[in-house]
């Protein structure tokens, strides 16, 4: 790929090219795709618009190079994931610009993408030397019974544009450190941080042709084609749970395994007996941080009555006190929405909330920006008087909204916190962990977190949801099991009696 005077890693660089067999090469068509900064509503890069004839490409390459990849020694692998760790180190400045520019991604976000990427490579590099098997003894005379663990193939990793670091990082590293080969098909939103950054990190560490390719395009037009790809062995996606449901009924049809992290509607539980201070500390942050665009962040704030007056007064200032604006500014807290569609939709739930009968505290329209025509940052929302049927509360708004619903009793709470299909994450303040954590296990959900906020990944600890937030399970062994199987082999050493 050709090269300019700035880092290569800049928004400014080139990024025009699919990585497919360890090469930089124009799509199929020929045609790019204009990606665009949510803070200044500017065209900031252009790539490739990826065709089925590429994905087809990309999936050769990833299918001829596996059984090479696979018998690499453990130690090489780990040596490489290793390197690709320090490269991100080094690199990780202007990754975070590249947040800044194409997620609209505040320092936080950026910071916390990059630890938390970070964090996914230092566990992933661990894999190659826990990829062991199984002895078993028989209940035949003479045999014996070993169980080994290999790599699935080709691990098709689809993923979303909130956080495109870390969330791609999740599934590639460890896959590729348990010895598959990647196809990745990031966001059209964030094609760069969520895919073709990943190119450069790879072909600048010196992985093997093939191991990893990058195809960047429209869903709409090679969706299909990726999830559904007969080289494809397992399917790792990231998004919202309509669509995942298209894209595991896609890999079911080849029998890929199908790893989806989906939706959520999050429940944040706080008792009588709670702090409220802390609680709302927990709260700002779980419902503001990144404009409120986590599939775990908070989507209902769950008050016993006894406090709920005081704690939507408190939660108001601290929205209100929160920067909001461009996500260039370092101070800016909260920034643009990914695109005007997500901002209209989340915007139409607050409407028709208020139009049920909720009150609206502050926020609930953009914040102009200057410069900027048609703002796509939406104010630290707080609504109160809301009930659990209400549409910023019954739906995953995916924004910087904070639903505030009384409950009378504790077993209201647990009702309504579990009144939804999801079950991704959640959070409680009780007053002691030991209560906290007795409600804890009554909420159907994949994780729950006592005295926090409902955003949290550590990438040794497993990360899942259940009900319509998913199958299968990321981190640790969780998404091992999900990239590796396991074969059993006999082995007679005498003579073996058959009944005929």
């Amino acid at each position: 790929m050709a090269q300019q005077s700035q880092s290569p890693y800049s928004i400014e660089g080139e990024w025009d090219e699919l990585y497919i067999g360890g090469e930089w090469t124009e799509s199929a068509s020929g045609e790019t795709i204009a990606v665009e900064d949510p803070s200044t509503r500017e065209t900031i890069t252009h790539v490739p618009r990826g065709s089925p004839a590429d994905v087809d490409d990309a999936y050769e390459a990833a299918a001829d190079a596996q059984d090479e990849w696979a018998a690499t020694p453990p130690a090489r692998r780990e040596e490489l994931v290793q390197e690709l760790l320090e490269t991100l180190e080094e690199r990780s400045e202007e990754i975070m610009g590249l947040l800044t520019n194409e997620a609209g991604g505040s320092a936080v976000m950026g910071g916390t993408s990059v630890h938390l990427a970070e964090d996914q490579l230092a566990e992933a590099a661990t894999l190659p030397r826990r990829m062991k098997g199984e002895h078993a003894h028989s209940n035949i005379p003479g045999k014996e019974n070993i169980v080994e663990r290999e790599p699935k193939g080709v691990v098709t990793v689809i993923s979303p544009w909130n956080f495109p670091l870390n969330l791609s990082m999740r599934a590639v590293a460890p896959a590729v450190a348990a010895g598959n080969t990647v196809v990745l098909k990031p966001s059209t939103n964030t094609p760069v941080v969520g895919g073709l950054l990943f190119g450069r990190l790879f072909d600048e560490v010196g992985f093997p042709d093939g191991v990893l390719n990058v195809v960047t395009g429209r869903g709409s037009e090679i969706g299909d084609e990726i999830a559904s790809h007969p080289e494809s062995d397992v399917v790792a996606f990231t998004g919202s749970t309509p669509v995942g449901r298209q894209v595991a009924a896609s890999a079911g049809e080849n029998l890929a395994v199908a790893a989806m992290e989906l939706g959520g509607n999050n429940a944040h539980i706080v008792t009588s007996e709670a702090d409220i201070e802390t609680a709302v500390d927990a709260a700002t942050f779980g419902s503001f941080v990144h404009q409120g665009q986590v599939c775990i962040s908070i989507n209902r704030h769950l008050v016993h009555e006894d406090i709920y007056d005081e704690y939507v007064e408190r939660l108001t200032e601290r929205a209100e006190s929160l920067p909001v604006g461009s996500a260039h500014n370092p101070d800016t807290i909260v920034g643009p929405i990914i695109d005007e569609s997500q901002r209209e939709e989340m915007l139409e739930y607050v409407d028709e909330t208020l139009e049920a009968g909720a009150t609206l505290e502050t926020g609930g329209d953009t914040v102009d920006i200057d410069g900027v025509e048609d703002s796509l940052v939406v104010a630290p929302t707080v609504l109160s008087d809301v009930t659990n049927d209400m549409s910023a509360a019954c739906f995953e708004h995916f924004g910087p909204i904070a639903p505030v619903i009384p409950f009378s009793d504790v077993d209201e709470a647990i009702e309504m916190a579990n009144s939804t299909e999801y079950g991704l994450s959640g959070s409680v303040h009780a007053g002691d962990v030991g209560t906290g954590k007795e409600i804890a296990g009554r909420m159907e959900t994949g994780m729950v977190h006592v005295n926090d906020q409902p955003i949290n990944d550590e990438a040794h600890v497993p990360f899942s949801g259940t009900g319509a937030s998913g199958v299968g399970g990321y981190n640790s062994e969780d998404f091992l099991d999900e990239v590796t199987e396991k074969k059993w082999i006999s082995l007679q050493h005498e003579p073996r009696e058959y009944p005929f």
